[in-house]
């Protein structure tokens, strides 16, 4: 099941922020500028800084390439 569409709206990132990548196939949430995802637990998006995963330079990348390939768009304007 996917994220609601008006909250993946007002979603940002508890550390910075800013916006959010919502890789729907993968139930995670990315921040490419901390290198950063959240995972969602039963359609639940884990917003805790403590549970994030820091993902190291060659999954950032891959992440990002996939939103960017799929046309996903950040989860608001910055």
């Amino acid at each position: 099941m996917s994220l609601d569409p008006k909250l993946l709206e007002i979603l940002a990132c508890p550390e910075d922020k800013g916006p959010l990548y919502y890789i729907e196939d993968e139930q995670l949430l990315f921040n490419p500028r901390l290198k950063r995802t959240y995972e969602i637990r039963d359609d639940i998006p884990v917003m805790l800084i403590d549970e994030a995963t820091t993902v190291d330079d060659a999954e950032a990348e891959r992440l990002q390439d996939k939103a960017d390939a799929a046309g996903i768009k950040p989860t608001f304007e910055a």
